[in-house]
């Protein structure tokens, strides 16, 4: 997925000092800043929820088209099975 292209902005946010912690650990490791460990966790929570949403998008279609089709079925089995006469 191409990374999206933004402005920058400075906001204050309260976290669990563990949760603090376990950022700088990251941060440290990775060698990055806890911002920037902040900004991952928060792409890779963005991303994870949109595919949710497009995998519960095409499982509604999916099933739509599934009910679409034995609908249909009967209609065209009619029509095939008269052998195109009318009447």
């Amino acid at each position: 997925m191409p990374e999206r292209v933004s402005t920058t902005r400075k906001i204050t946010v309260s976290l669990p000092q563990e949760l603090v912690e376990f950022a700088d650990t990251v941060a440290t490791r990775m060698r990055i800043s806890r911002s920037k460990v902040i900004a991952e966790a928060l792409a890779a929570q963005r991303e994870y929820e949109e595919a949710r949403l497009a995998a519960e998008g095409y499982r509604f279609y999916a099933q739509e088209a599934s009910e679409f089709a034995a609908s249909s079925l009967q209609a065209v089995s009619e029509v095939l099975g008269r052998g195109g006469q009318t009447g």
